[in-house]
């Protein structure tokens, strides 16, 4: 499970984080599909809270006929459903007003992306939720990751399955904790075959659409994704606000990224392509960065050089990064920090062991600048070609 309000408050399971006298708190309950146990989470979440004390209230609750979802859901307080008369049909929904004068510390919504029936005073049911936080009111509901608007398109490419219903991203990027509630594609399959999602009737027809093998498997990592990337940037927004030195290991990188250094030496050539093994191994972005002295001009060769590396980046998919300073180590250290890298690949020295004794290594250099970062030291002989002996320094 990856917890996006892990990084504020893990406690939230008081009485003074559950209930705010401004603006309600939101907790989102995210998963890859139906059936990973969301709406048991939260209602399991719901329970805990009551027996602490808290007022917890269902203000909607969709158990689609799944016993063990309706049995988690007795013995908390439900609010009654709106009642809607449409032609001779009578149709039900969360009865926001009723919630807001009920007045708990905590009310469960299901299915945040529901499409409210037509006559309702809000168009979608996560409009309702934030009349209910405006109220000062907390909120614990639930959502699939095929329902992000942003996400719309690769869902359809993935499944074949447009879907209609479905939330501004920003709902997540605004939420307070967003926990992704994961199980393997195998055991939803299990459980979509044991009918603890659908009915039997159902169930040929989801394994061979929407529940396919390869569908579950890319949503899953779509929604492992989605919190993860949210973790990072509230963790880069917390250092920014606490003025952390992210030279100092202060910011959070949940994605890998690899940063190859690139000289005028020839193995810079073989170090590209380790770097480009490593990035495709980690599924991570390729960077490679040059560092030129500005006292320094290069020769024709060294530039012919510089520019086959670059090329050679780009076909590998990366991003190819020229800057001037005369501390390499320095300027190496402030692009690793820039593009959040997590893994640095470098050759190892060509200085004789005199002037290393003298002046110092550029590994060791930015060992002592960089944390929380593994350095690759590739070592090479003189013609460019380098051996099996890789070092993997963590930083």
């Amino acid at each position: 499970m990856i917890s996006k309000g892990e990084i504020m408050s893990s406690d939230n399971r008081s009485k003074n984080s559950i209930h705010s006298a401004k603006k309600g708190k939101h907790k989102i309950f995210i998963g890859m599909a139906p059936g990973v146990g969301k709406t048991y989470r939260m209602l399991d979440e719901g329970h805990a809270l009551k027996r602490e004390g808290i007022d917890v209230v269902i203000g909607l609750l969709e158990t689609h006929g799944r016993k063990e979802t309706g049995q988690k859901a007795q013995g908390l307080e439900i609010v009654p459903r709106q009642q809607i008369l449409r032609s001779e049909l009578t149709l039900t929904e969360m009865d926001t007003e009723a919630i807001i004068k009920r007045s708990p510390q905590l009310v469960l919504v299901d299915e945040l992306a529901h499409t409210n029936v037509p006559g309702s005073i809000h168009e979608k049911r996560y409009q309702d939720v934030e009349d209910i936080l405006r109220a000062g009111i907390d909120v614990y509901s639930t959502v699939n990751i095929q329902h992000l608007e942003s996400l719309n398109d690769l869902v359809a490419r993935i499944t074949g399955i447009v879907v209609r219903e479905r939330i501004p991203d920003r709902l997540i990027e605004e939420a307070d904790e967003v926990v992704v509630v994961d199980v393997t594609p195998e055991t939803l399959e299990e459980r979509l075959l044991e009918g603890k999602i659908y009915a039997t009737n159902k169930i040929d027809q989801c394994l061979q659409h929407f529940f396919q093998r390869r569908n579950l498997i890319a949503l899953r990592e779509l929604a492992l994704r989605e919190v993860a990337d949210n973790v990072e940037e509230d963790a880069l927004e917390l250092s920014a606000r606490t003025n952390a030195n992210d030279l100092d290991g202060q910011y959070c990188n949940i994605h890998e990224r690899v940063l190859v250094c690139v000289s005028t030496y020839p193995n810079s050539v073989q170090l590209l392509r380790r770097g480009a093994r490593i990035a495709g191994y980690m599924n991570a972005p390729l960077y490679a960065v040059f560092v030129e002295e500005p006292d320094r001009f290069l020769t024709k060769e060294e530039s012919l050089h510089v520019e086959t590396c670059e090329k050679l980046c780009q076909e590998f998919g990366g991003t190819f990064i020229r800057v001037k300073d005369r501390d390499i180590a320095k300027a190496i250290a402030d692009v690793a920090c820039k593009y959040r890298v997590t893994q640095i690949v470098i050759g190892e020295s060509q200085r004789s062991r005199w002037k290393i004794l003298l002046k110092g290594s550029l590994i060791q250099k930015l060992v002592r600048l960089l944390k929380n970062i593994d350095l690759h030291i590739i070592a090479t002989d003189k013609k460019g070609s380098y051996s099996q002996s890789t070092e993997n320094a963590p930083v």
